[in-house]
């Protein structure tokens, strides 16, 4: 039995997301040297992107970003955050670092729980989560120029979060325990995201293989190609004992 309503807490996650992840848009607009509108719109886009994706894709009316004042504060609280502290030192990289999981685990958890609560199966709404996680994310890196890290070439990130969506789905579609999901999908991309960004796990990377021609059509083709040497033979033209084509010059060096 759930002590606390599912909705309340999914709306104080939601918000928290926000926060956490308008704190990491408003560190890139601080790399970048932008203004206070910068910030706002880097804050705003990262902490609210991926949820405004997810209500559209899930055709649920208005995205709860448009609608809740809530929502909005977070953004703006974290952007005057960003803007005023110094996020350059070792241990705002730190904090950043675990800000950064926890708010995935955050979207993760609201996402696939929302798009399980409109009926779709599990494998979209694992969908519906990691683009919660990691929509915002997207857009801002497009905005500044950079390679999004969901596509790789640097530590797990997009994985991380499909490892939290499929916990959510199980604790929350077998054991119907929605807040112990999000409790657990906010502990496991934590902890989960903390090791590889440490430990630079990395998914592997292309392979190419080279399948060898068989030597028997090696064989075959060289035969062909010497045989080519026939293709301008007539009926009536000479030939050697070999089968090969006598050419005037041939006929004048066996004369002399």
């Amino acid at each position: 039995m759930e002590i606390l309503d599912p909705d309340l807490v999914f709306r104080i996650v939601d918000v928290a997301a926000i926060v956490t992840n308008g704190l990491l848009g408003g560190a890139v607009a601080r790399a970048f040297r932008f203004d206070l509108l910068g910030f706002v719109l880097l804050s705003v886009i990262t902490g609210m992107g991926g949820g405004m994706i997810r209500d559209i894709l899930l055709n649920s009316g208005l995205p709860v970003a448009l609608t809740d004042s809530a929502y909005w504060a977070g953004a703006l609280v974290a952007a005057l955050l960003a803007y005023t502290i110094d996020l350059g030192t070792r241990w705002a990289s730190w904090m950043l670092m675990i800000v950064d999981f926890i708010g995935m685990g955050c979207w993760v958890a609201t996402g696939t729980i929302k798009s399980l609560s409109l009926g779709l199966h599990w494998l979209p709404s694992i969908g519906m989560g990691v683009i919660t996680a990691v929509g915002g994310g997207m857009i801002r890196d497009v905005m500044v120029n950079r390679i999004p890290s969901i596509l790789g070439g640097s530590s797990l990130y997009g994985t991380v979060a499909i490892v939290g969506a499929i916990e959510t789905v199980i604790i929350t579609g077998v054991f119907r325990m929605p807040n112990v999901a999000m409790a657990v999908s906010i502990a496991s991309c934590m902890v989960l995201g903390i090791l590889a960004r440490v430990r630079n796990w990395q998914l592997p990377a292309p392979i190419t293989l080279k399948v060898p021609r068989p030597r028997l059509c090696s064989k075959i083709r060289d035969r062909v190609t010497k045989s080519n040497d026939n293709s301008s033979w007539e009926p009536g033209q000479p030939l050697t004992e070999n089968l090969q084509i006598l050419t005037p010059e041939m006929l004048k060096d066996d004369r002399t």
